[in-house]
């Protein structure tokens, strides 16, 4: 973890947080950040670009991401449960055996990402797009009965095919 990258995120949540939207958007910008292992729980990083930043075993726990650019981020391992991810663009994201239990990924963007491994149990998926995404389907369906949380069979062909 990169200190300057850490101290970056904590202070554009903790402006988001208080409405400083302003100010905070000096630190939005996160791409190619070093947040390996950081602890961002109950983090504020709405709109945040964090395109190929490392998040990999970093606690997200109940963290705001929506509208977020996490597109080619390694997430693997990382704590996401709980967390809003909301509109979020996780396109071609390495998300290899993340907690995303209890997380609402409603209209996320997934296409091309690799879940292998991921805990999805309670997750909400609906209107996600999850085009191209590596998904272990067994585990899936071990974990929840998929179909509750998938309304429309756009969303189910997409998580079987």
């Amino acid at each position: 973890m990169n200190d300057n990258d850490y101290n970056k995120a904590k202070k554009y949540s903790e402006l988001h947080k208080a409405g400083k939207f302003k100010e905070a958007k000096k630190y939005a910008d996160l791409r190619g950040a070093n947040l390996s292992r950081a602890d961002l729980s109950d983090a504020d990083l709405i709109g945040a670009n964090l395109s190929d930043a490392d998040l990999s075993g970093a606690d997200l726990s109940r963290a705001n991401l929506r509208g977020a650019n996490l597109s080619r981020a390694d997430l693997s391992g990382a704590n996401l449960s709980g967390a809003y991810l909301s509109g979020a663009n996780l396109s071609r994201a390495y998300l290899i055996g993340a907690n995303l239990s209890w997380a609402n990924l409603r209209g996320a963007n997934l296409s091309g990402a690799n879940l292998s491994w991921a805990d999805l149990s309670r997750a909400n998926l609906s209107e996600a797009d999850l085009r191209g995404a590596t998904v272990s389907v067994g585990n899936v369906y071990r974990r929840f009965e998929a179909k509750q949380y998938l309304k429309g069979k756009k969303n189910r062909k997409m998580l079987t095919a």
